[in-house]
């Protein structure tokens, strides 16, 4: 296999990964996966706002999703950690699963969307963007956003520290979309930049030396003594 087929397979392995998750732990407050292959094995951390339904009755929920993604999606002895969402609305797979559910539940989407919005804001998060797809109000698919706060679209710091998620949900009209975007409260932008005063510079007088030898003129002639 060469070296692009393999990285699209990866990253496809990824994302069904990712969706897999996403239904299975959907109760738990699923918040995501990372995973690192090592040496020994895959390391994988799911992020979930309760990590106790993950982990299960003496990790019996632990053993069970190695199990599966071991044998279903081929990952080498998987490792499973579960690490807790401090702030949920700062996570966009979160909000994103919220305002499905919302949608789901007959809610209307812009309220879902209003909603959501205020909670990423008043938890702190610079910029947020909510894109809502589907047969929203007539029989034609189209989208909607939704936005507040300070949002960069481009740049290495975008794609370091901007976090995205999307999610979808089968409804009565047909497929919907929900795309959450936010900006952490830890974003620094490059054009951000503090200018600090210089520090007063004293200046020191050198210090003349004073010699203890004799002077030419104290020096003794050779002919005394």
């Amino acid at each position: 296999m060469s070296v692009i087929k393999q990285i699209m397979a990866e990253s496809k392995r990824r994302v069904d990964v990712d969706e897999f998750l996403q239904k299975e732990l959907a109760k738990a407050g699923y918040g995501g996966v990372e995973i690192t292959k090592t040496p020994l094995g895959t390391r994988i951390t799911i992020y979930a706002v309760r990590p106790g339904l993950v982990i299960g009755r003496g990790g019996e929920g632990i053993r069970v999703l190695s199990r599966v993604l071991e044998e279903k999606f081929k990952l080498f002895n998987p490792q499973i950690a579960v690490a807790e969402v401090q702030v949920p609305e700062l996570n966009p797979q979160i909000m994103a699963s919220k305002i499905a559910s919302a949608l789901e539940r007959g809610v209307h989407f812009r309220r879902a969307c209003y909603w959501a919005l205020n909670s990423i804001m008043n938890a702190g998060a610079l910029g947020a963007e909510i894109i809502v797809s589907g047969k929203l109000t007539t029989e034609r698919a189209r989208y909607e956003k939704f936005k507040a706060g300070y949002l960069p679209k481009v740049g290495d710091p975008v794609l370091k520290h901007v976090k995205k998620a999307v999610v979808y949900t089968q409804l009565k009209p047909g497929l919907f979309g929900v795309k959450v975007t936010i900006v952490p409260p830890t974003y620094k932008s490059p054009d951000q930049f503090e200018i600090k005063e210089a520090e007063p510079i004293t200046e020191t007088k050198p210090t003349e030396e004073t010699s203890t030898q004799p002077t030419e003129e104290s020096k003794p002639s050779e002919g005394e003594g």
